[in-house]
Order: C-alpha cells, then structure tokens, then sequence
C-alpha cells in the first residue's frame, strides 16, 4: 500500500471550513447521519406491529428491512461520487429531502408493496445522503485537533445509533403507533434541512470529476448480490444453491469491478483512496468492528426479552449505558488521544477492550443473570472500546483524501460498515443456530434445556465477537501507520506513534 499521505483539505477550502458556524454544521451532519443509522434498527422493533397492521406474512416480512439494506448498500458509492461531481452541500441537501420524502411515504403506505417501496426509496436517498454528510464534516474540519473532537461526536452518532434506534423504535411503537418510526425521519429532517441552507454554501459542480457508468453497474450489482446473498443464507443456508451463486457472482462482479477502476480514465473508486494504509487499515478495522458489534444488539435483544422478559422499551433502555460509555469514549479519545498517540495504537487498544467486554457478557451471562452484576459491567466495557475505535477509524478512514476523491472515501466507510453487518448476520446467526441445536441434541427439549440452549448460542456468539476483535486487532496493527494525524504536514507519519 502506499504511504503518501496529503494534507485533508490541502486542495480546497470551503466557505463553510471558515465559517464560525461549523460547529452547527457538525451538528446538520450528525443529525443526518442519525437518520441513516437508525433507519437500520428503529424499524426493527416496530416491524411485527406493521405486520399486522398491513396484514404481510412471516415470509414477506423480511423484505422489509432487506428493501433498505440492498437500495443502500449497492448505491453508495454511486453516492459519494454523485457528491464530487455535484457539490457535496448539494448533495446532502437532496438526500435530506429524499429521505424525508420515502420516510413519509412508508409512514402513510396502506399495504405491504407500499411500505417496500418506501424502503427501498429509503436506501437510496440513504446511500446518497450518508457519504455526503460525512465529505461536508471532512472539508468542513481541516485543523486537527478540532478534526479530532468533530470526529469523535460523528463516531459516537455512528456507534451508538443503532442501540438508540431499539431505544426509539421501542418508544414510538408502544406509545404512539409503528407509523411514527418512520415519520420521526420527517421531523428529524426539517430541523436538518433548515438549518444546511442556512449554513451551507453551495460550490459549484467540479466538471473534472465524471461518472464511470460501467463501475457503477459492476459495484452496485456485486454488493447487491453479496448482501442479498448473505441475507438469504441465513433463513436458507449456506450450503443451499442461491446463497451460494449469489455470493459467488457477487465476489466475481466487484472483483471485474476492481479490475475495471484500473484502467478507467475516471474511476468511480479510484484505488489511491483504499491502497493508502491509513485509510485501507481504517476500512478493514470499521468492517470487522461492524460485523463483531452487531452480537451485542441482536443476541442481547433476544436474551433480554425472550429470557429475561424485558419490553421492548427495557430492552431499548437497557443499552443505555452502553451508548452513554460509547459517545464518552468517542469523544475524549478522539479529542485527546488520537492527536497525541496517532490512530493505530487508539485503535487497536479500542479494539482489545471491546473484546475484553464480550468475553466478561460470554463468561457471566447464563439463565439467572442479574442486569446489574452480569450485563451492566460488560456493557460499558464494551461501550468504551467501541467509542475508541470508531472516532479514530472514521477519522483516518477519510484522512488526507483530495477533494475529489472525498465524497467516495466517505462512501466506503458506509460501505464496509454495511457489508460488515451483513456479513456478521449471517455469520453470527449461523453460529447461534448451530450451537443451539447442538445443546439441544446433547441435553433433550425439555423447557428448562430449551432455555439454557438459547443461552448457551448467545454465549458463543459473543465469544465468537470477542474473536472477531481481537482479529480486527491484530489487522489494524499489521496495516495502519504509526504516525500521528497532522494539518500542518503532508506526510503524518512524521511523528512515531
């Protein structure tokens, strides 16, 4: 990979960089990218309610919340270069509104077709409303240290969102109505949207940047195919044919994807964004933290309110203080940690006490687990090290990238997040599943064995998430640089971390 590294922002320097309002910029962007990271979740709760509201079957259901994830996944980077090419302040713009739009027409939708529309249109809007918000907080912030403290809130936002969205999804299902978790995008977005044309100045279109249909169609495709396909390994199987040709073919598309972008006069991708080690390390490390994260949401869902009989609200407010740890974490490592240690050794130290907070659920979590003594500790712990290692990764994922190139270095963090949540589904719900029916097999059906067997597969999903962090590591410490991240020089491998 190559180590040249440029000054972020060295080649442009936005009115909105100099303005004293970039603070409420950061603020626009973080209520942007709060719409998108609970969009994946808030839905989720309120999803049996809608069923039987709009009468769909248990075989239609997934749909719902896949409708989202294919739009989404597959147009992203087709967004964070829609974003170079037209002006990223433009393009947030359009996206806030988009969303709003989809948001409000799945909230009114009158039948199942309606309300998979609304979704699909909210992936869209989503996957170019995501990579835009997040290239604004990169020009915007191009001082290190203030760098540093916008990142580490925008990496709590990311983080903690999806917890936030159980909490949410929780609340307005049960005291208002499921219509609500997707009209609260709607209100969500007028404060939004208000308050970026205000602020935002609009740059003019960059003629230089063009749009390489054949990428666009190879990438969307094979993570189309990729996500759908581990989507449908996890209800058909992994040795089932579908999952199977559609992981294959979508593999072979992105990698005549890669081959394409070599050799394409105006790549969608072009390869110095991922080749640089800062940012490839930060891709990878953002991917493995998604797939690892995703047991504590799910698994620890269904343990509370399957074992433990928590509502939907409890159960929301249960990952409290795991949000709280998260965005405390984010914010003072990224503040004071990553501009004096450099994001490698943040990173990976963020990396090992999450795995340490999975391995303390795994070891004290059983069937009379108390909240207090067995959860609420892991948690925090949990919460912590995730709050380090997404403030710094999100921050060095974007790093130093030309103004071209910053719409689609911004898309890839969404992209690795989403196919690393995907991948995790399915592969930690596969190791659930098979633990489950091995407990089962070895200690009979009875009630009380049915019980333990639940738990014992919550156990060894989270063990295995503890794995995947210290995977993810031992990766990032093999890729990224030592080096702290600096304004000031174009080489930030200067200082040694």
């Amino acid at each position: 990979m190559s180590d040249s590294m440029t000054r972020p922002g060295a080649d442009a320097a936005p009115a909105a960089v100099k303005s004293s309002g970039r603070w409420m910029i950061l603020g626009v962007v973080c209520l942007a990218q709060l719409m998108v990271v609970l969009d994946a979740t808030v839905v989720n709760i309120a999803l049996p309610t809608a069923q039987h509201d709009l009468g769909f079957s248990n075989a239609d259901r997934q749909w719902v919340v896949t409708a989202y994830s294919l739009a989404f996944g597959g147009l992203l980077l087709l967004g964070g270069r829609l974003s170079d090419m037209f002006g990223r302040e433009r393009m947030l713009i359009i996206g806030m509104v988009g969303f709003a739009a989809a948001s409000a027409l799945g909230g009114a939708a009158t039948g199942f077709t309606m309300l998979v529309i609304a979704r699909a249109l909210q992936g869209a809007m989503g996957a170019m409303l995501a990579p835009a918000a997040l290239s604004t907080l990169t020009t915007t912030f191009s001082n290190s240290k203030e760098r540093a403290k916008a990142f580490g809130v925008y990496g709590a936002i990311s983080g903690a969102g999806g917890a936030l969205g159980l909490l949410l999804g929780g609340l307005l299902t049960e005291y208002l109505n499921w219509r609500w978790t997707l009209y609260v995008n709607v209100v969500f977005s007028l404060f939004a949207i208000t308050a970026a044309v205000r602020l935002l100045r609009m740059r003019p279109r960059d003629r230089s940047v063009r749009l390489d249909l054949p990428g666009v169609a190879l990438v969307a495709a094979g993570l189309v195919a990729v996500v759908y396909g581990l989507s449908r390994a996890e209800t058909d199987g992994w040795s089932a044919a579908l999952p199977i040709s559609l992981l294959i073919g979508g593999v072979l598309l992105l990698a005549c994807f890669v081959l394409v972008e070599r050799r394409a006069a105006h790549p969608l991708l072009p390869l110095r964004v991922v080749t640089d080690r800062f940012r490839g390390g930060a891709y990878l490390t953002i991917g493995l933290s998604a797939m690892g994260m995703f047991a504590v949401f799910l698994f620890l869902t269904y343990y509370l309110q399957q074992i433990k009989g928590f509502s939907p609200v409890a159960t929301g407010a249960a990952f409290l203080p795991m949000i709280v740890a998260l965005i405390g974490f984010s914010t003072g490592a990224s503040a004071l940690l990553v501009p004096r240690f450099g994001p490698r050794i943040i990173v990976c130290s963020g990396l090992v006490v999450a795995a340490c907070g999975m391995g303390m659920l795994a070891s004290l979590l059983d069937t009379g687990s108390s909240y207090a003594a067995a959860i609420l500790p892991s948690l925090l712990v949990v919460g912590a090290g995730l709050g380090m290692v997404f403030s710094a990764a999100m921050n060095t994922a974007t790093y130093g990238a030309a103004s071209a190139d910053a719409g689609v270095a911004s898309a890839m963090v969404n992209t690795v997040q989403q196919i690393g949540g995907a991948i995790g589904t399915a592969l930690l719900n596969t190791i659930a599943v098979n633990a489950l029916t091995g407990y089962l097999t070895d200690h009979g059906h009875t009630p009380a064995a049915a019980a333990h067997a639940a738990v014992h597969s919550y156990t060894v999903t989270f063990w295995a998430s503890a794995g995947i962090f210290v995977g993810a590591a031992l990766i990032a410490a093999l890729v990224l640089r030592s080096g702290v991240l600096t304004d000031t020089e174009s080489s930030p491998a200067a200082h040694p971390a």
